[in-house]
């Protein structure tokens, strides 16, 4: 699994929810959403364009940060 970090403009905790939405509807995902840095970084198999779309799908301006590398 890729792990990938992307910057999602989240406000609040209706917002983080609307991620996890998405995200789990798209499924074979595992991410962590880090709200105060308004990012969310996403373990998975799908590609950069289909959880930024996905992503995308909650309304918010979301951008790819990079890869993140797995220590």
């Amino acid at each position: 699994f890729q792990k990938h970090e992307f910057f999602v403009d989240m406000t609040c905790e209706g917002c983080s929810n609307a991620v996890t939405r998405v995200l789990h509807r798209l499924g074979g995902v595992q991410f962590d959403i880090d709200l105060p840095n308004k990012k969310v970084c996403i373990d998975s198999e799908h590609s950069v364009d289909t959880l930024l779309e996905t992503l995308k799908k909650t309304g918010k301006n979301a951008s790819y940060l990079g890869e993140k590398s797995v220590q």
